[in-house]
């Protein structure tokens, strides 16, 4: 039994987050330029949201650039923003035909006027679609979102704020929290990543780099997963 036959698909996770490590180092270890790394690790996102649309997952978000991330070489930063257009331009046309709705979380104030309107375009285009939401984090922080989020509540005047109060002043309004974390590259961190969002998230590392989270990789995370009993506190 492959591992795909292996998924029972009546406990899916409703949303599944992962933090995309390890194009750096896939490249490093070919002796090949970073990018080179960034750019496969397109390839592997194009082929992950294909999966969770064909397993009809409801909510897949992916951490494509920190707030930290702007401290990284020039160039790639540059490189990294180039496959981000590119991505939005070649994408959107499959996303519309396979009603997948794409969100950003992340502050995109601070990215060019150019990506801004790709972003703001593919949102807007999609923003009807029923099928599987992608969410990409870029310039995101979590520390920031949630101080946010108290900024926003301060100024709505609510003193004595609810939890669900604060979910709704988050990026990820509207959506499920996480079921299921994935971390590739063997980090055992969760870099500032959903730190509201994933309270009971279950939590899956592999050592596979980002380029090579093939589909068997993503199938064996959620296998995992469902191998879990969850109980929230419970006993």
């Amino acid at each position: 039994m492959s591992l795909r036959e292996k998924i029972d698909l009546t406990k899916l996770p409703k949303h599944i987050a992962i933090i995309m490590d390890g194009n750096g180092r896939w490249a490093k270890k070919r002796l090949l330029p970073r990018i080179i790394g960034h750019t496969n690790g397109v390839k592997t996102v194009k082929r992950i949201v294909e999966l969770a649309r064909e397993l009809n997952i409801q909510v897949l978000t992916l951490y494509a650039f920190s707030t930290e991330n702007w401290q990284r070489p020039k160039d790639e930063v540059s490189g990294i923003m180039t496959l981000l257009k590119t991505y939005l331009k070649s994408e959107l046309e499959n996303m519309i035909e396979n009603q997948v709705s794409f969100r950003v979380i992340g502050d995109i104030s601070k990215m060019s006027a150019e990506i801004q309107t790709e972003l703001k375009n593919a949102i807007e285009k999609t923003k009807d679609m029923k099928g599987l939401v992608l969410n990409i984090a870029l310039n995101y922080g979590s520390r920031q979102e949630i101080l946010m989020a108290c900024k926003n509540l301060i100024d709505k005047g609510i003193k004595n704020p609810t939890e669900q109060d604060l979910s709704d002043s988050l990026y990820t309004k509207g959506l499920p929290d996480p079921d299921l974390l994935i971390r590739t590259s063997g980090e055992m961190r969760i870099s500032n990543f959903l730190l509201w969002q994933i309270a009971y998230t279950e939590i899956y590392i592999t050592d596979v780099l980002w380029p090579d989270f093939k589909d068997e990789e993503f199938y064996k995370a959620i296998v995992e997963f469902q191998k879990r009993e969850r109980r929230f506190g419970k006993i």
